[in-house]
């Protein structure tokens, strides 16, 4: 890893057009993904609690658990989106419990699990982050106001900033690093920067290679004049 790479990540491949009047009413709309959220919280802090314990012990979070716990960020991030209006699509009720992101909605998040894990950074990680935890005050006020231009740029327009939309995908990305090494899934120390690059989303159609094109037959080889006609 450099210092511009972490195998945390996250990103928004929609359309810049939203209707006009997203900014209205998609928080209403949003209530029983925000109900389910609430209840995935709780989750998450329980789960928290558990990992604790598991890497102090074994140097790993099990396979399952660190799939519910980055389910439950991704699914945080899919309702963000289309609570403050990014999009038009509503997001997916989807408990995919993978790390990586299946691809199915434009909104993903992506995080690498290791093989193990400093079994001690757990007891002083919250304590190493705190210097990201005030950067994070100031980068959080700054997305609340550019979530307020966003909000009259596209009642108006139909069109979110793509300024400021870029600009709150990488505030939300520099969150997620922070979590994931707080919350023990990495053990790197994320980079203070906006534009870090990360894991990404597996295309929805799944993997494979794409079927070979169709080959065009071989051209009949040349055939040569016939010789001139010297008969007596």
């Amino acid at each position: 890893m450099d210092g511009k790479s972490y195998p945390a990540g996250l990103g928004f491949d929609g359309p810049p057009e939203v209707k006009n009047w997203r900014p209205l009413l998609n928080w209403l709309l949003a209530i029983p993904h925000l109900l389910i959220l609430y209840a995935l919280r709780v989750l998450r802090q329980v789960l928290l609690i558990i990992s604790f314990f598991a890497v102090l012990f074994t140097k790993a979070i099990p396979g399952p658990l660190f799939d519910v716990i980055v389910m439950t960020m991704r699914y945080r991030w899919r309702v963000k989106t289309y609570v403050v209006w990014m999009r038009n699509s509503y997001p997916p009720f989807s408990f995919n419990m993978a790390a990586n992101d299946d691809g199915i909605d434009p909104a993903w998040v992506t995080v690498e699990r290791p093989p193990e894990v400093n079994r001690w950074l757990p007891l002083v990680k919250w304590l190493l982050a705190i210097p990201h935890y005030i950067v994070l005050i100031f980068l959080t006020i700054g997305t609340f106001f550019a979530e307020l231009a966003a909000f009259f740029v596209v009642l108006f327009t139909g069109r979110y900033p793509p300024g400021l939309r870029s600009f709150q995908i990488n505030v939300h990305a520099w969150r997620l690093r922070v979590v994931s090494y707080a919350a023990f899934l990495r053990d790197e120390y994320p980079p203070f920067a906006l534009n870090v690059s990360g894991p990404g989303a597996v295309p929805a159609t799944g993997g494979g290679e794409a079927p070979p094109a169709p080959s065009m037959p071989p051209s009949p080889p040349p055939v040569p004049p016939a010789p001139p006609d010297t008969g007596p």
